[in-house]
């Protein structure tokens, strides 16, 4: 991944998008700092569907035995 300043990714826009395509993401600065990334729209689709960690947490099926006890243990009636 490339870092590139706005002005030149304005100027050369079609290319920066060329190298999204060809799976090169591209930084965009403004005054020296990360403000964007231009990435392929198939890149984008795939981690786009990538699920939060917590919805995976919450549609494990998992039972207290799989659960690591925590310094003090579990509270009687919950955790």
């Amino acid at each position: 991944m490339h870092k590139i300043q706005l002005r030149d990714a304005k100027a050369t826009l079609s290319a920066v998008v060329d190298q999204a395509r060809q799976g090169e993401p591209s930084i965009i600065t403004r005054h020296g700092r990360p403000e964007a990334v231009v990435l392929s729209f198939e890149e984008w689709q795939r981690l786009s569907q990538v699920p939060s960690f917590g919805r995976l947490l919450m549609e494990a099926r998992l039972d207290l035995d799989d659960l690591p006890v925590r310094a003090g243990g579990l509270r009687e009636g919950g955790f």
